[in-house]
């Protein structure tokens, strides 16, 4: 799994200079934090560390991992831009005596604490979309199933109070119908558990996106985009 690390701001000018340019000398680094030549010296060197930038004879450059990186920084603020979450959303259905059941988690930790949904899970750098739905469900809910891409909904969350963003995530909806092995109740975090869309209308805590979401998954509804407001206590 790859992790990004927080860089100092000194080192997000001298990434910013060198995504205009094929390469720079130290003085045009230097110049560019506007700090002492001892003080740049030291950015440069923990970039060189970090494998963000490389030295070429006396020239520096953004190495494969430098560009990547140097490529979400807002030019404008000179910061690394924030991003929505790219997630999956497992909607798996089965049919019980006649009655369809999907399985459902309760989520055990913040935020969200008690809320009823379908099961999520992130995307990891590398893996494809299909990977990570059988990967969460066997770590979710022990069980195996394969995968169809059934939509995408992208939700922003905001506070109901101030109107802050307080969560932007795009969820790919990955539907399953033939699912096998045993299930897992009670996850770390979650309790699993097989509902009906009906015996859900009575449940007072489910997410404000919830009938959306499996709408998406069931009629394979291709793009859906929304924005809820949430309390400080619910969220």
């Amino acid at each position: 799994m790859a992790y990004e690390t927080k860089i100092h701001q000194a080192q997000t000018v001298i990434l910013k200079e060198l995504l205009f340019l094929p390469q720079a000398k130290f003085s045009e680094l230097v110049k560019a934090t506007k700090l002492e030549s001892d003080h740049a010296k030291f950015h440069i060197k923990t970039l060189l560390e970090k494998g963000y930038i490389e030295k070429d004879n006396s020239f520096y450059k953004l190495t494969i991992k430098g560009k990547e990186y140097a490529n979400k920084i807002d030019t404008e603020i000179g910061e690394i831009e924030r991003q929505p979450k790219t997630t999956v959303m497992l909607v798996i259905e089965r049919e019980n005596d006649g009655v369809k059941e999907y399985l459902l988690q309760q989520r055990k930790k913040h935020p969200y604490f008690g809320f009823w949904g379908a099961p999520t899970g992130k995307i990891r750098w590398g893996e494809a979309i299909t990977e990570t739905a059988t990967r969460e469900l066997k770590e979710e809910t022990g069980l195996d199933g394969e995968f169809e891409h059934h939509g995408v909904f992208h939700e922003r969350v905001q506070d109901e109070i101030t109107g802050e963003i307080i969560e932007d995530k795009i969820f790919h909806i990955m539907f399953c119908d033939n699912v096998s092995g045993r299930l897992i109740e009670d996850h770390e975090g979650s309790k699993n558990a097989w509902r009906s869309m009906k015996d859900m209308k009575n449940e007072t805590k489910t997410y404000k996106s919830f009938y959306q979401e499996m709408n998406i998954g069931i009629k394979n509804i291709p793009y859906t985009e929304l924005l809820h407001s949430y309390s400080r206590e619910e969220f």
